[in-house]
């Protein structure tokens, strides 16, 4: 399966305009564009994504670990999301991933599900022909438990699924931080919406969530075990872990390593600076979770691309107004630390 959609893909970017929507504008066409990854990009050249044991792998079945950036909630922060800033994500940074974050409540999906599921769309389409892969965030937050959405999640995600399924530069984040429930609870919302997704997508990366904000527990006061003996029932699956360096320390740490060894973890989301996503940098504890994260080649995303107020947006305030995203000038030093790390000598392709 995974090698005809590469092919349709190359056929369709042969014989298919791409799209002419930017992500930050109108609602991209109905019309389905299986549009190709440029070549030698990484999207391009690793292809469709698997887990092989509790790693990443690429089409050829080679470990991989992916670096990139999540956008701001996109119900605030679409202004961040423009070809210019994506370029510069994809051309500057070096980056593979771009984590789309559409919020379910707090303004965003269940206020207008048309308008943000056509955002998500052109984000997709954006990431795609800069040769990034797409992660789509299903951005639960409060109410903490994920089934509170679920019928929302089964209508979108197989929209998504349906329109993107000849691409091989998908993933799906199906709950994020689901918080307050138990993991049991968490499991039956997956096991309800990942079949959605198969029906259309029979073989894309699925990222799922785990209790405590994404923790495994950990921040609800629960024994990571739960998961591990627990397991999601699908196949291709990853689970998610967050950490923000300055509020989380040894026992996250120790906590991310173990869990990595035991099933395949993708951290969807992390900061260096306190679990506000505010405050005071710790490069230091980002360090060591940077080195955990290369040494077990677990792929991660950075909060956030935008130029929200807080020390955790990458960009200086007022950015996002202007058409200069590249270099260091505009970045905060939350900004100037993670690029460097997306841009490591040991970059993709080779990484």
């Amino acid at each position: 399966m995974a090698r005809l959609k590469t092919l349709v893909a190359l056929l369709a970017a042969l014989t298919l305009p791409a799209t002419l929507v930017g992500a930050a504008q109108a609602a991209p066409s109905t019309d389905v564009v299986a549009m190709a990854p440029p070549a030698g990009s990484p999207a391009a050249i690793n292809g469709q994504l698997r887990v092989c044991g509790v790693k990443l792998c690429n089409q050829y079945g080679k470990q991989i670990q992916l670096r990139g950036m999540s956008t701001h909630g996109i119900q605030w922060y679409a202004q961040c999301v423009k070809p210019a800033s994506l370029d510069a994500l994809a051309n500057d940074w070096k980056a593979d991933v771009l984590r789309i974050s559409m919020y379910i409540q707090e303004g965003g999906y269940e206020t207008n599900p048309r308008k943000f599921t056509d955002l998500v769309h052109g984000y997709i389409e954006e990431a795609t022909k800069r040769g990034m892969y797409a992660l789509v965030d299903w951005h639960q937050l409060s109410p903490g438990d994920p089934n509170h959405n679920t019928s929302r999640a089964k209508t979108f995600f197989k929209e998504i699924a349906n329109r993107h399924k000849d691409k091989t530069n998908i993933i799906y984040d199906i709950a994020n931080e689901p918080n307050g429930v138990t993991w049991s609870r968490v499991k039956s919302y997956a096991e309800q919406v990942i079949p959605v997704i198969r029906a259309e997508d029979s073989d894309s990366l699925v990222l799922v969530g785990t209790h405590g904000w994404s923790t495994f527990g950990l921040s609800d006061g629960r024994d990571p075990q739960e998961v591990v003996n627990n397991k999601v029932s699908a196949s291709n699956v990853m689970y998610t872990f967050h950490f923000y360096a300055a509020s989380h320390g040894t026992e996250y740490l120790n906590t991310l390593s173990k869990v990595a060894d035991q099933v395949p973890v993708f951290v969807t989301e992390f900061g260096t600076q306190t679990a506000s996503g505010d405050g005071s940098n710790n490069f230091t504890r980002s360090q060591q979770y940077i080195d955990l994260m290369n040494q077990k080649k677990i792929s991660w995303v950075n909060w956030n691309f935008s130029d929200d107020h807080r020390s955790g947006a990458v960009f200086k305030e007022g950015t996002c107004s202007g058409g200069s995203f590249s270099g260091t000038g505009v970045l905060k030093p939350a900004g100037v630390w993670v690029r460097d790390r997306i841009r490591t000598a040991d970059n993709f392709p080779t990484r």
